[in-house]
């Protein structure tokens, strides 16, 4: 990230690890230019973008439709304009929404593309579902906390029996318990929400928890890394050199 160096500090982390990765939006944090994402992103976590599967953040959109975010991505970001798509990783069934909902036409019951996540849940009946974006539904946050706006995309996944929601928008880490998409405890059928918000941009620390959050750390640089099995899947987030903040743990699907 242009000017900063927690970016190029979790890009070597991810030098150590395979797989897909995920983003969960503000890609390049600043205003998501074509020029940034040259000289700043390519130059950290671009050099593993044949395995990024990105998500948009509000960042990208400071240019004009997301044209630095699309630009670059290309078709791995899905169609230009939406953002959204979906894939299959194993046995799981993957999500990535764009919740820049103005840009989309809205995120709310009815709208194209709550009823395009619905359709695609019903097309992919999968065991295991993960479905990330940027803006969270639940957040300890300072400046963003909650976003009720995100409710009707949460309902659509918590009707299909949706496992794991990622997001980002908020600078730190949080994992919550499983819960309903009003906020309340569901172990049986719940959605368990991460925010990992720890990529490289300033962090920010948590304040007072919401219900049902377990975890909360705004101090560590790091990334997420899950394992995912046929019929559960584990965490770790792994942080920088010289953090020492971590957190494993592990889950079945519904």
């Amino acid at each position: 990230m242009c000017g900063r160096t927690g970016d190029d500090d979790t890009a070597r982390l991810l030098d150590g690890i395979g797989g897909t990765i995920f983003t969960a939006g503000d890609n390049s944090n600043e205003e998501g230019t074509p020029a940034q994402y040259r000289d700043c992103f390519n130059l950290s976590w671009g050099r593993h973008k044949a395995r990024i599967r990105p998500a948009p953040g509000n960042h990208d959109y400071y240019t004009s439709g997301g044209s630095g975010y699309y630009g670059y991505f290309g078709e791995t970001a899905g169609p230009a304009g939406k953002g959204y798509y979906s894939y299959n990783l194993g046995a799981w069934h993957i999500v990535v929404l764009n919740t820049n909902c103005k840009d989309v036409g809205g995120c709310q019951a009815g709208s194209t593309m709550e009823k395009w996540l619905r359709a695609d849940l019903a097309a992919n009946p999968a065991q295991c579902t993960l479905a990330y974006w940027h803006h969270p539904r639940f957040s300890s946050g300072p400046l963003h906390g909650n976003d009720p706006a995100m409710q009707p995309l949460w309902q659509a996944l918590y009707d299909s029996e949706a496992d794991v929601v990622l997001n980002g928008h908020d600078h730190h880490y949080e994992r919550f318990a499983p819960q309903t998409p009003s906020g309340q405890s569901d172990p049986a059928k719940g959605i368990r929400q991460f925010i990992v918000g720890t990529g490289g941009a300033s962090l920010r620390a948590p304040e007072q928890a919401r219900a049902n959050s377990e975890v909360r750390n705004g101090s560590t640089f790091g990334v997420l890394k899950l394992t995912l099995h046929a019929s559960s899947y584990d965490w770790q987030f792994i942080p920088v050199a010289g953090g020492a903040f971590t957190d494993t743990g592990s889950g079945t699907c519904h």
